[in-house]
């Protein structure tokens, strides 16, 4: 049912989200400033009341019986100008208005609702509105989930995401492989077909923390590579079908084919992506240990699609790369021991310049850092407290004590990430995989409500924005 709220766009009491008017039946006040002629003012009245609901006058809620005659009467009237006048364009409403609106529609359902009109088109496409949607849109992470188990592929964890039970698959999935078998063979791609012959498929799913409950939420899409990194509602994924890389929107389902870089063991690299804020391009950053055991790093410019090799960190900082890096503060941040490390290793990705910042506090096996409110923050346990410590910049590598969670903290959870619209941070329980939440405001730590029959993911969850980015400058969404 359509609806006209007072004043502003807002929630009306059904929970549609409508247009806005100025709460007054003088065509010539709340039309005209809408850029509405009054012909089609008088038309969309109309629609509206044959919705289910007769417009009335909002400013004055004790209006007499001659006020409500009046009323029946004009809309009497306006019907029976309808039935006699022929079918006209539908009424006009400026952009702004149906952007304010459209911004508010499912995220799931944007990409669909490019093509119900040649003005929504545009304005969904819009880097206006993709800006715009991408700052609303809370943090969630993002993870795999097997549709069959088997046997690892080469540049794969060995069967990280097992599940004790395996989802359908529907029919209007969009399998990646055979996106990009398609494209390569010059036919669009189709929803549906399947790559044969693979014994471990995956899908993409996501998990939204929202009033105290987990939802686990779909893209229908399916791949048979692992996510190697996350930046602006953009994913990293092997791919199998050239041995090489991939960039991926899941929510829009626009690819990127990449080069693969140097070839290596997959516990001996580690896969960076973030955008450089000077050019505005997105970057990958590849480490991994040559065969003298030296960690090297290689780049790729997702604009140029080539690799070129850069100075890497000096010997002997790396252990490891189980960890993925993190990007903060106009660089990627590595962990780069496994437990008790001193320091971290940072990647300014403008100028790919490497430094070794010391820590406030020795990292242990559940500390992390990670992005929290545009800063780099430094998560670790002390004693039977959770202190959060920021740091402003690379250059400088002075740390600042944020914040210090005395109440609900226990050893074992190990921060994941924060959520970017609500500012909590989100830990998860190594003994019992439960996750909870710690909200700043009130200084309580709350546990999640899970489904206990939905089997989530054993392996790794990497923080994620569903959002309508592109790695173009024009942030434009494919067509």
């Amino acid at each position: 049912m359509l609806e006209i709220l007072p004043k502003s766009l807002g929630t009306s009491p059904s929970g549609t989200s409508l247009i806005w008017m100025e709460p007054s039946w003088e065509i010539s006040r709340c039309v005209l400033k809408r850029g509405m002629a009054s012909s089609q003012f008088q038309q969309y009245c109309l629609i509206v009341y044959q919705e289910g609901r007769m417009v009335k006058p909002l400013g004055n809620r004790n209006m007499g019986l001659s006020k409500s005659v009046e009323e029946r009467a004009l809309s009497k009237k306006m019907e029976d100008d309808q039935k006699k006048r022929p079918a006209g364009p539908a009424p006009y409403f400026h952009k702004d208005c149906i952007s304010n609106i459209l911004i508010w529609l499912p995220l799931e359902s944007l990409p669909s609702s490019r093509f119900v009109c040649k003005p929504w088109y545009n304005i969904i496409n819009s880097r206006t509105f993709i800006d715009s949607h991408f700052r609303r849109s809370e943090s969630v992470l993002i993870f795999l989930k097997s549709v069959s188990r088997g046997r690892s592929y080469p540049y794969s964890r060995p069967d990280p995401f097992a599940m004790t039970s395996m989802p359908e698959e529907q029919g209007n999935t969009f399998s990646v492989e055979v996106a990009l078998l398609q494209s390569n063979l010059n036919t669009v791609p189709i929803f549906g077909p399947h790559v044969t012959g693979s014994s471990s498929k995956f899908f993409i799913q996501f998990m939204e923390f929202k009033e105290g409950k987990i939802k686990v939420g779909k893209y229908n899409v399916s791949c048979l590579g692992n996510i190697r990194a996350t930046c602006n509602g953009l994913i990293l994924l092997d791919n199998h079908v050239k041995k090489g890389l991939i960039v991926m929107n899941p929510v829009t389902r626009k690819l990127l084919t990449l080069p693969l870089g140097t070839l290596c063991n997959y516990h001996k690299e580690s896969y960076g992506f973030a955008l450089n804020h000077v050019t505005g391009d997105y970057k990958l950053v590849h480490l991994f240990r040559d065969e003298f055991e030296y960690v090297t790093c290689e780049t790729l410019d997702l604009a140029t699609r080539s690799w070129r090799a850069v100075n890497g960190p000096s010997f002997g900082l790396f252990n490891w790369f189980g960890h993925a890096p993190v990007s903060a503060i106009g660089a990627l941040h590595w962990i780069p021991q496994l437990d008790n490390s001193d320091f971290i290793v940072s990647m300014e990705v403008e100028n790919e310049r490497f430094h070794c910042i010391p820590l406030p506090h020795r990292c242990t096996t559940h500390d992390r850092v990670m992005e929290m409110g545009g800063l780099l923050c430094f998560v670790t346990h002390e004693d039977l407290n959770i202190d959060i410590w920021n740091l402003k910049s690379v250059p400088e590598g002075i740390w600042t004590k944020q914040y210090s969670i005395t109440k609900g903290s226990l050893i074992d959870m190990v921060p994941l990430f924060s959520l970017r619209i609500s500012g909590d941070v989100i830990f998860r329980r190594k003994e019992d995989g439960s996750f909870h939440a710690y909200d700043f405001k009130s200084e309580v730590m709350r546990e999640f409500e899970m489904d206990k029959e939905r089997n989530l993911s054993s392996g790794s969850y990497l923080p994620h924005v569903n959002s309508l980015l592109s790695w173009t400058p024009s942030h434009h969404m494919s067509d």
